[in-house]
């Protein structure tokens, strides 16, 4: 790696790269590109009041040149100091090196004929240069935003038609890659501006934008309350079952945000419409971006005990059911969660007995993917056989379930799921001789 050396001609620091080294001074450095330098020079007087660690901190760069890291920390240099080896460090983490005992060069490992540390002052004003052009360069950036961010919602204040659909558009563009634009529309009031947009008579295609904006803010209790009205909700509900995938993701995501606020009514999402578009993004193979955010919503309306028995007279449980093997494990431990809260009703515990691959896939998941899952598959298979001991025993049973259970049992996890799974396997025996019963464990073919 090209190292700074320091030069025996007054501080003036060489740069070794493939060839003699030859001594680089500030301007040099930045306008000839050999540090990335932008626009070329250095920075005028005023940029010397700025904090060199405020703005690495706030710019949290992620490719910095290599010569202003310290080889310690790998992190940029502050206050860049050189050995006598032509090696050079941070000041806190050389002076830490040689307190635990070392003596030596960190990355060389010669030994220091010279214990003085020199402070490479050329080095400072390149890092500080390059990271006050691109600081500047940031905040010149965010200015700009922000009063872009401005413009546009004092536009939607006067525009409608297709004029406001364009102006939506871009302040959804720009709130989505900047924090200071949201930070304005937020401060600025443009929340109730934007969701003031909303309504029985708003159009797809401005609803779809305003759900992208307010997707991407920071939404205080009020507003919440006011986006929860009838028709709102209604709109939502309408975009969310007619909408491009990206258009049904900000739905689903809009409205669990609305269902965190501790004012939520179960009433709200009681709604066949919603649950039926939900249960669409789930199952649409085309789009798997949108099963997560689908599962996420449909494990919190689960919550709320009086939708369960609406969820399972749509078809839900064999739906989920089916969907388990394809699922990665996020996904499954929200698809589980649904399926265990949905067996909590006698509606759906007899869907769930009605399912042929309820069992089967409940006992592939035991001991498979997390203790949460395990947990949750156990606590449906209870509920299941539990309604239909000898039925549901003798199909759990030879799909392995004894043998998964032993393992369970066995295992060092959650005392209370290694008494579910005793309780469970009791269950099953009570139909079985006990050699039949051992004899139906599979215990080898389970561990293989």
């Amino acid at each position: 790696m090209p190292m700074f050396q320091p030069s025996r001609r007054g501080g003036v620091v060489g740069y070794e790269g493939g060839g003699d080294g030859h001594v680089l001074d500030l301007d040099t450095a930045v306008k000839d590109g050999v540090l990335g330098g932008v626009g070329g020079g250095v920075v005028g007087a005023g940029v010397e009041k700025l904090d060199l660690k405020k703005m690495i901190e706030e710019l949290d760069l992620s490719e910095v040149p290599s010569v202003f890291i310290c080889p310690i920390s790998l992190e940029p240099m502050q206050d860049p100091v050189t050995l006598c080896t032509g090696q050079t460090y941070e000041r806190s983490n050389i002076l830490k090196w040689f307190s635990l005992g070392h003596f030596t060069c960190p990355t060389t490992m010669q030994e220091l004929w010279d214990e003085s540390i020199t402070p490479n002052r050329t080095l400072y004003h390149l890092i500080y240069t390059w990271f006050s052009q691109k600081y500047l360069l940031m905040k010149k950036k965010s200015e700009d935003v922000q009063g872009r961010a401005s413009e546009l919602l004092e536009t939607l204040k006067k525009v409608k038609g297709q004029a406001r659909v364009q102006a939506l558009k871009e302040l959804q563009r720009v709130v989505a890659a900047h924090s200071t634009a949201r930070k304005t529309v937020i401060d600025e009031g443009g929340v109730a501006v934007i969701s003031s947009l909303l309504g029985p008579f708003t159009s797809h295609a401005v609803g779809s934008e305003v759900i992208g904006i307010l997707v991407n803010l920071t939404l205080d209790s009020e507003s919440k309350t006011n986006l929860m009205q009838p028709a709102k909700i209604s709109l939502m509900v309408d975009i969310l079952n007619e909408g491009c995938i990206e258009t049904k993701i900000n739905c689903t995501r809009l409205i669990e945000m609305l269902m965190e606020e501790k004012d939520f009514r179960s009433e709200v999402v009681s709604s066949h419409s919603l649950l039926v578009g939900l249960m669409r993004l789930v199952k649409d193979k085309r789009h798997s971006n949108g099963v997560l955010p689908g599962l996420k919503v449909l494990r919190t309306i689960c919550l709320h005990k009086e939708v369960r028995a609406l969820i399972v007279s749509l078809g839900a449980v064999p739906q989920l059911v089916e969907l388990l093997p394809a699922l990665d494990p996020d996904c499954l431990e929200s698809a589980l969660f649904i399926l265990d809260a949905l067996s909590t009703v006698q509606e759906g515990r007899l869907a769930l007995k009605e399912c042929s691959n309820t069992i089967p896939n409940m006992v592939r998941l035991l001991m498979r993917v997390s203790e949460c899952c395990t947990q949750y598959a156990l606590s449906i298979l209870w509920s299941v056989c539990k309604l239909a001991p000898e039925e549901c025993s003798s199909v759990a049973v030879d799909a392995g379930l004894a043998a998964k259970l032993l393992l369970v049992i066995q295992s060092g996890c959650n005392p209370v799921l290694k008494q579910r799974s005793a309780e469970l396997l009791k269950l099953c025996s009570l139909n079985y001789s006990d050699t039949i019963f051992i004899s139906k464990c599979k215990l080898t073919r389970t561990i293989q």
